[in-house]
C-alpha cells in the first residue's frame, strides 16, 4: 500500500477582538508537494522566438495570463538563444539587454529574482544546473523534455495522487465516515 506523503503547517495566531481580549487561533495551511498548471493556446504560428517561449512559459504556468512581469520569458529565451551553459549574471545581462532592445520596463531584473526565476525552471527540470552555470536539462530539445521529464514523471506522480484522493473519497462515500469534534463515526450505507 503505497503512503501519501503531505506537508502541514499549524500557525498560531494572536488575535484582538472587539473587547480588547487576545486568543489564540490555529490555522492550517497545506502545501502542496508539487503542482503544475497546464493551459492550451492556440497553434504556434507565425510567432517570433520571444513570443514562442512566452507561450511556454504561458503553457506550463510559468507565468500568468496578462502579468506584466514576464521576466522568466527573458530567461529561458536566454537559454534557447544561447545554447550553451550560462550564469545566473550572464542570464541576467541577457534578460536586462532583451528588455532594453524591445522597449520593454526593466522589472524583475534584481540578481535574486534572477535566481528564483531560475530556480522554478529547474524545479520544472527545463534547465539544470553545472557546476556554477546553468543549461538546458541535458542539453536535449524541450519537446524531450517535456515528455521524458514533465509528461511521464512530473505530470504522472500528481495524476496519481489526485487518483488516490478520489479513490479516498469513494472509500468514505462508501462507509459514510464522517468526523464530530475529534471522534470518528462510521456507518456502512448499502
Amino acid at each position: 500500500m503505497a503512503q501519501s506523503i503531505y506537508i502541514s503547517i499549524w500557525l498560531n495566531i494572536s488575535i484582538k477582538d472587539q473587547r480588547g481580549w487576545y486568543f489564540i487561533k490555529t490555522i492550517s495551511k497545506d502545501i502542496p508537494l508539487a503542482e503544475i498548471t497546464l493551459r492550451k493556446y492556440p497553434k504556434p504560428f507565425n510567432l517570433e522566438q520571444r513570443e514562442l517561449v512566452k507561450k511556454i512559459c504561458l503553457s506550463i504556468g510559468l507565468l500568468q495570463p496578462g502579468d506584466s512581469r514576464d521576466i522568466i520569458t527573458d530567461i529561458l529565451h536566454a537559454f534557447v538563444k544561447q545554447k550553451k551553459e550560462l550564469s545566473s549574471k550572464e542570464v541576467e545581462d541577457f534578460a536586462i539587454q532583451q528588455r532594453k532592445q524591445l522597449n520593454l520596463p526593466q522589472v524583475g531584473i534584481a540578481s535574486s529574482n534572477i535566481r528564483r526565476q531560475l530556480k522554478r525552471l529547474k524545479d520544472l527540470f527545463l534547465i539544470e544546473r553545472v557546476g556554477n552555470n546553468y543549461r538546458i536539462t541535458e542539453n536535449a530539445k524541450f519537446s524531450e523534455i517535456f515528455a521524458e521529464k514533465i509528461e511521464k514523471y512530473y505530470l504522472q506522480t500528481i495524476l496519481e495522487r489526485v487518483k488516490e484522493y478520489f479513490s479516498a473519497i469513494d472509500e468514505a462515500h462508501e462507509w459514510n465516515i464522517s468526523t464530530s469534534r475529534g471522534f470518528f463515526f462510521i456507518a456502512r450505507t448499502s
